[in-house]
């Protein structure tokens, strides 16, 4: 088990871990490692798991008077990464949205490219403003994708986040800091505006920009993750599934993820391996022993 490490200083918009210092009327007092203290309010001290000198994990963020405060639960995006936000409340100087903490995210006029509507969902940034140390969010994201391509290669996995339709498919933001599209005519699954999914490189383009699959990239890997996928959902569906290598394609894209070319070909490989029988209705695991 690994043991925790004080943070150095308190850091706005991140997950910080902090030593419980004091205890008072108002919640307990944390410390980071150059005394810099924040305080945890009542409402999240659990007095069994927080002793004095204990380090707790806390997220820091600023109350309505702009000073640091620490809470035990998350949001739904921290500094630097993006999220999908609905607005709740809209000034003539900025809207607010919903991202998961007792005080609202604000979102500056200036940061927003279009009219923002109370109970809409939009992608944004979270982003510090460092004379203020208040987190805001932004609806422009451009400047903020990593145009090196350093350490990236094909079949790298990432996690994405969709941010919009094209024409061509779905532009997403991968590992909070690259921009991708993956393509319409290579996903097999539902999957729209502020779907989270995991990723694979298909190419780093010259451009700074990534193209990107749901799937592995290579036969043998796509064989190898739809194998995993099929054998989960036999164990789901008592051992067996009505589908056969004449299933419709429609039906093998809804319920598998997968194109019905890799889905036959996954099906001929766990075959060969004798870890699954089909019928004429059906895929039937094999058990073990038999």
């Amino acid at each position: 088990m690994t043991s925790k490490t004080q943070n150095q200083h308190i850091k706005i918009g991140e997950l910080n871990t902090l030593k419980v210092v004091r205890d008072t009327d108002y919640g307990l007092y944390l410390q980071a490692e150059d005394y810099e203290e924040v305080l945890l309010p009542n409402v999240y001290v659990m007095e069994d798991e927080m002793p004095l000198d204990a380090l707790i994990d806390v997220f820091v963020y600023t109350d309505s008077e702009d000073r640091p405060v620490a809470t035990t639960k998350m949001p739904y995006a921290k500094l630097g990464e993006y999220g999908y936000f609905t607005v709740v409340d809209y000034k003539s100087y900025g809207a607010f949205v919903n991202w998961g903490l007792p005080k609202d995210l604000f979102v500056p006029l200036s940061q927003q490219k279009e009219y923002f509507n109370i109970g809409k969902k939009y992608i944004l940034r979270i982003c510090l403003d460092d004379q203020t140390g208040r987190l805001y969010g932004t609806q422009k994201i451009g400047q903020y994708f990593n145009r090196s391509m350093k350490g990236l290669h094909q079949n790298k996995e990432l996690e994405v986040l969709v941010i919009a339709k094209t024409p061509l498919g779905y532009k997403v933001v991968a590992d909070n800091q690259y921009e991708g599209m993956l393509f319409d005519n290579e996903i097999f699954e539902e999957i729209g505006v502020g779907t989270r999914k995991k990723a694979y490189i298909k190419t780093v383009r010259k451009d700074g920009k990534l193209d990107l699959s749901l799937q592995p990239i290579g036969k043998k890997a796509k064989v190898d993750e739809g194998e995993q996928k099929i054998l989960d959902l036999l164990d789901a569906h008592s051992e067996e599934l009505p589908f056969t290598y004449k299933s419709d394609a429609e039906e093998i894209k809804k319920v598998f993820g997968m194109s019905k070319k890799n889905f036959k070909r996954t099906l001929t490989s766990l075959l060969e391996q004798n870890k699954i029988i089909l019928t004429e209705e059906s895929i039937v695991k094999v058990k073990e022993g038999d």
